[in-house]
């Protein structure tokens, strides 16, 4: 990584860490497998007190936050390798990430620049939306973050690239001109009719497929009340950056993962008849 880096005329101390960055990565990935619900209490209470022989260089708990941004690149390529293999089947779906209370929003300055209001199907919000598609054993595809107030069909080309089958979204995908995109690279786009269009006979299998979306939103409840990928204590963009990716790395972790516990005589199965 560092040998790709692109020097920007400053000159370089070069100085090593106490902390190296695989400490580090492991520090951000075991917080969110902890159930701590910050990563001070984390710090201070766990890793200062319980792992001294794992972590002998203790450093403050500033000088570390001041290092996090640090790994970022390092933790992305190592979620890259973490991603499932594609099945046939995937779900999309996408969720808010609140970086603060809707009566703060004209005093945050924080994420001024780059968030934006959003509203869901509970409430609006400031933050931004993360994207997820996963296949039917809970493991991820892809991934991406956009403002709040983004068009959820952008991204969908882009997040897909590559797999094939079918793709299982809610109404908010429904989408003629993304349809014929994803059937030109082989991914079928199903999606339930919204109100306001015609009405279209789905086969029985994908209306059974569709009711299984409770798969991707039981998915993110997981990184929101185990992981705390969400929180509005965030003092800068990159350190909401690792948070975001650590989290849904620590979620790959998991032994046991929500899954629609298909064999693989199934899957092939429901490929053919695809």
């Amino acid at each position: 990584m560092r040998q790709q880096q692109l020097a920007h005329g400053e000159r370089q101390r070069g100085r090593t860490s106490r902390r190296s960055a695989s400490e580090i990565m492991t520090l951000m990935i075991h917080f969110h497998q902890s159930r701590y619900r910050d990563f001070k209490a984390y710090y201070l209470l766990h890793v200062q007190v319980h792992l001294k022989t794992e972590f002998p260089a203790q450093v403050s708990y500033s000088r570390l936050v001041e290092w996090m941004p640090s790994v970022l690149i390092a933790l992305c390529a190592y979620l890259q390798s973490r991603k499932g293999a594609p099945t046939g089947i995937a779900f999309v779906d996408a969720t808010s990430i609140a970086v603060c209370h809707n009566r703060r929003i004209h005093r945050h300055q924080v994420f001024k620049k780059l968030a934006r209001r959003g509203k869901t199907s509970v409430d609006w919000f400031y933050g931004f939306k993360r994207h997820l598609v996963v296949n039917d054993q809970g493991e991820p595809l892809g991934f991406s973050v956009t403002p709040g107030n983004g068009d959820d069909r952008q991204v969908i080309p882009t997040l897909v690239k590559g797999l094939t089958g079918k793709l299982f979204g809610d109404q908010g995908y429904s989408s003629q001109a993304l349809f014929e995109a994803l059937l030109e690279q082989r991914l079928q786009l199903v999606t339930r009719v919204r109100n306001n269009m015609k009405n279209k006979l789905l086969p029985l299998l994908d209306k059974l497929l569709l009711r299984k979306r409770a798969l991707i939103e039981t998915i993110y409840d997981q990184l929101k009340n185990i992981a705390q990928i969400e929180h509005t204590r965030h003092r800068s963009v990159a350190n909401f950056m690792v948070n975001l990716v650590a989290g849904l790395i620590a979620y790959t972790h998991q032994p046991t993962k929500p899954s629609l516990n298909l064999t693989q005589n199934q899957l092939m199965l429901l490929n053919n008849k695809a």
